[in-house]
């Protein structure tokens, strides 16, 4: 959906560059929308840590771009390019869509686009953001921070939960959940930057519950207690209750409808069923216990999110 121009100059960081590349640059084979065309822009051949890029263009093509990305930036003791800085700020007062990755979040706070707004960075450095932009409300506990115009996402891997919001705002979570799975990553996760300061991330099927997920996954039209997860589990409810606290930041009851929440949103978005179906198939019973939650979520009630999803999405089909 338009084009991604991704803003690279010296010093930045090769991982995220290369996650948002990985993630706009082509569609997974069973999506069919029009997909973004992406667009390399810097000032000439840049060193991205051990790498030199050469770009597709120069940084004055950021204002022509829909969507500009700004990778993490590598010594923020050191003021980002004043080119790059400019660049970005132009882009932004053309009308685009302005995502930091990290630490990229400098740069924009260079550019003036996080004053008086609320934005996030790598929880490292999130201290050091708020010392030298005091006009910004750092948020350290949150994995990506949406102000519309303008997103910032914390460290590394959150840079690919901004990167996957963005393709569901674009696309919906049908095709931003296609994408994830293309990439054989989670396409939401939940809780926050705190989750993972003292704490690493599990690998795959590395930990207690990497079965759990999958078998809850496949049932979530039920009405699954704790119990049942913790028998499935072989592990007493409290034993399960600090894995899931380990492992994603939250408690069983609150996953579950988290993703009882992410699959209404889907089905609100690729078929014509109605709530009260809607409520039976992702286990929330009635279409009043569905509307509270998903509106309490989601911010919006399942009526309204469909129809702002409707003209996103492939023609729907009635389950």
């Amino acid at each position: 959906m338009g084009t991604v121009a991704l803003a690279v100059t010296d010093g930045m960081l090769h991982f995220e560059l290369s996650l948002a590349y990985e993630v706009f640059g082509s569609a997974p084979a069973a999506v069919t929308v029009p997909w973004y065309d992406v667009a390399l822009c810097g000032p000439g051949d840049v060193r991205i840590e051990r790498f030199r890029l050469e770009p597709d263009h120069g940084l004055e093509r950021l204002p022509d771009a829909d969507t500009v990305i700004v990778p993490g930036w590598a010594d923020i003791d050191e003021e980002p390019p004043a080119e790059l800085v400019d660049a970005v700020r132009a882009a932004h007062e053309a009308g685009a869509r302005v995502a930091s990755l990290c630490t990229g979040a400098f740069v924009l706070a260079a550019a003036g686009l996080l004053d008086g707004r609320r934005a996030t960075t790598h929880w490292a450095h999130t201290d050091a953001l708020a010392a030298r932009h005091p006009r910004i409300d750092v948020d350290p506990d949150v994995l990506y921070v949406d102000n519309g115009s303008v997103l910032t996402s914390a460290g590394k891997a959150a840079a690919m939960d901004l990167c996957l919001h963005l393709v569901r705002l674009d696309h919906g979570s049908a095709v931003a959940n296609a994408v994830a799975r293309r990439l054989v990553v989670p396409p939401h996760r939940d809780g926050g930057q705190a989750q993972f300061v003292t704490t690493p991330v599990p690998a795959p099927d590395n930990h207690p519950l990497a079965d759990l997920f999958p078998w809850a996954m496949a049932r979530l039209d039920r009405p699954l207690t704790v119990e049942d997860l913790a028998r499935r589990a072989r592990m007493s409810s409290r034993n399960l209750g600090r894995h899931f606290r380990s492992v994603t930041g939250t408690s069983p009851l609150q996953w579950l409808l988290t993703q009882r929440i992410r699959r209404a949103q889907e089905l609100l978005e690729t078929t014509d069923s109605t709530v009260d179906a809607v409520a039976e198939a992702t286990g929330m019973g009635t279409a009043t216990t569905l509307r509270r939650h998903f509106n309490r979520t989601v911010g919006v009630p399942p009526d309204t999110y469909r129809r702002t999803f409707r003209s996103r999405t492939e023609p729907r089909a009635t389950s």
